[in-house]
């Protein structure tokens, strides 16, 4: 029969250091509070506001994103959406992958994926050009010079 030292006892060990775990718990809490208000922004503006879904095509997202605040908007919904999802995805391993080279594994799976999707999204947002050239006119925003 083992015995489980208090919590605060002298035999427990004291960590030096940041307390990732700590930190990582408080992210979630205070991410998912502000996704919630970034999500439901989104949705309200892509599918409540104006003509609802059917007006969803290449000139709303150019328009959209000719509107710095709606890139930065967009970019925090990415940004913190991906990175909370990797935190929770890698609690997730921690809990459950008991042999430490698949759990280094999973875990440098989860980083790579969630800093390549991070990468891509980012640049799809600020390096998207809403006049792309060689486009129908009917499809581009109304701000485009028409050739």
């Amino acid at each position: 029969m083992s015995v489980i030292d208090a919590p605060r006892s002298k035999a427990a060990p004291k960590r030096r250091g940041i307390n990732w775990e700590k930190w990582g718990w408080i992210y979630m809490r205070a991410s998912g509070v502000v996704l919630v208000v970034l999500i439901f922004g989104h949705l309200f503006v892509n599918l409540v506001a104006g003509e609802g879904v059917k007006a969803i095509d290449f000139a709303f997202v150019a328009g959209k994103w000719a509107d710095p605040f709606w890139v930065v908007w967009d970019t925090l919904l990415l940004w913190l959406a991906l990175i909370h999802g990797g935190n929770g995805m890698r609690t997730l391993v921690n809990d459950y992958a008991n042999n430490t080279t698949v759990r280094r594994i999973l875990l440098a799976g989860i980083f790579a994926s969630t800093a390549i999707l991070i990468i891509l999204g980012t640049l799809v947002i600020y390096t998207f050009d809403p006049c792309p050239v060689g486009a129908a006119p009917e499809l581009l925003p109304s701000f485009c010079p028409v050739p």
